[in-house]
């Protein structure tokens, strides 16, 4: 049975700065049974990060839409598992404010980084946590999941303005803030045949450019995305084939010989 003591090394492995900002995606039944449960791994990770921003997404684009529009910070409870749902509602953690993709965070300047997302009117905008990621040169690690589940993705689509990403249309969402005031949040939301099912397929070539590495966390086999490089990387890529994820084949060839030849040059 894995315990917080044990499970600390895992992250010490992993090469993640102690004191930078850290997104988590997680199935916490991929870590196996750990001694105190979803609190023994919140604890972990919360030490591990003590003199940084530990942020998890705390996402509701499940079930607040046109028909059921009012997102509450307090209160919406978070679709995205045990673990999101468990950290939101822990001592000195600060919850965003935007009705569909809320995190919530911990740490070194937690408040200002979630402060006033209800302004945004896409999920993922570049001036939103998602974005800040990149100028944190954050790193998103990815707990018994892969890439289709790197909701950071979806953001590096909208900034490049991938067609057919996001819809035409607003809906009127609503998100009741932490003052206890509700206010209207016209919000685009993300669309295209569930393209974030076809993020598995620039894996490799992450690996390859050192903006991604591999390792374990209890049973949990993970990875460890760097924001900035991958943003760079997929920015590139989705400008010149802005297809790249519009079906589930493999990545072409072509591009892992482009980025070859790139560095050949430099």
């Amino acid at each position: 049975m894995h315990t917080k003591e044990s499970l600390i090394p895992d992250l010490k492995q992993l090469d993640i700065n102690v004191e930078g900002t850290l997104l988590v995606h997680s199935s916490y039944k991929s870590i196996g049974a750990v001694k105190g449960g979803p609190d023994a791994v919140l604890d972990t990770l919360s030490a591990y990060m003590k003199a940084g921003l530990l942020v998890l997404p705390t996402h509701t684009w499940e079930y607040i839409n046109k028909e059921n529009p009012v997102f509450d910070v307090r209160r919406s409870p978070s679709n995205v598992g045990i673990l999101t749902e468990r950290f939101r509602r822990r001592p000195n953690v600060f919850r965003s404010e935007h009705p569909t993709h809320s995190v919530a965070a911990l740490g070194k300047e937690a408040e200002s980084f979630t402060k006033e997302e209800y302004r945004h009117d896409t999920p993922c905008a570049r001036q939103s946590v998602w974005g800040k990621l990149v100028d944190r040169d954050a790193k998103i690690l990815l707990i018994g999941v892969d890439l289709t589940r790197n909701t950071f993705i979806h953001g590096i689509e909208e900034w490049v303005d991938t067609p057919g990403r996001m819809t035409e249309s607003y809906e009127d969402l609503y998100s009741v803030l932490r003052t206890g005031e509700k206010v209207r949040v016209p919000s685009r939301r993300h669309s295209g045949s569930h393209a974030s099912e076809h993020y598995w397929k620039v894996e490799e070539i992450l690996l390859e450019e050192g903006a991604m590495s591999r390792g374990t966390f209890g049973d949990a086999d993970v990875r460890v995305v760097d924001a900035r490089k991958t943003a760079d990387l997929l920015t590139e890529l989705l400008l010149k084939n802005s297809d790249l994820f519009s079906d589930n084949e493999p990545l072409a060839d072509e591009w892992r010989y482009y980025f070859q030849n790139k560095h050949s040059k430099s």
